[in-house]
């Protein structure tokens, strides 16, 4: 698990509810084997991902979940740079067989705090992150996760999937991400098992 606070897993009240367990619970559930080692750095933005990757080739992991893009946001980090370096971070850990699930930028106008007049601004400018990642993941060969941004609707609609900072997901959003990230996990384990 590579990226940011959520692929962490700040804001869950147990360890067993961060997103990296919930993966492996769900892969369990279905009859995969699973461990997970988490590389996720909170605050992290997409330049750090080398660091991340580095750390993770020793491991030799089968597959990889990236998430990442909302400190990039918050950060107004240059799109370009952030895109660049996620293709990056994409495409070393494809040149070593790496299965790689994206979770892309999350749709930030959803945070409780962020004021009405700016959500239009801030829908805007995840859409055009995530847009930009989503064709870089795929160009490298990797998958995208929850396309339809099925979990930043949730968050949205149900203000108690944030937890207390009202910012990073409470025990119940990361369920909700695991679930719509599941999906993309489920093809990249299989794509993995097919080339055995």
């Amino acid at each position: 698990m590579l990226g940011d606070s959520i692929g962490w897993g700040q804001g869950a009240t147990r360890a067993d509810d961060r997103l990296a367990p919930r993966l492996v619970a769900a892969l369990a559930q279905r009859g995969h084997d699973a461990t997970t080692w988490v590389a996720a750095v909170p605050g992290a933005r997409s330049r750090g991902l080398a660091a991340q990757v580095d750390a993770v080739l020793d491991w030799r992991p089968h597959v990889a979940v990236v998430v990442i893009g909302a400190n990039d946001l918050t950060h107004l980090e240059p799109l370009d740079a952030a895109v660049d370096a996620l293709r990056h971070a994409v495409r070393r850990l494809r040149a070593v067989g790496v299965e790689v699930v994206v979770a892309p930028a999350p749709d930030l106008s959803a945070v409780p705090h962020v004021p009405v007049f700016l959500r239009d601004v801030v829908r805007a400018a995840g859409e055009r992150l995530r847009l930009e990642q989503a064709r870089a993941v795929v160009a490298e060969g990797g998958l995208v996760a929850d396309r339809d941004q099925v979990a930043s609707r949730a968050f949205a609609a149900d203000a108690t999937l944030f937890s207390a900072d009202r910012f990073h997901p409470s025990s119940r959003g990361y369920a909700v991400i695991a679930d719509a990230l599941l999906p993309t996990v489920l093809d990249a384990v299989r794509a993995v098992e097919n080339a055995s």
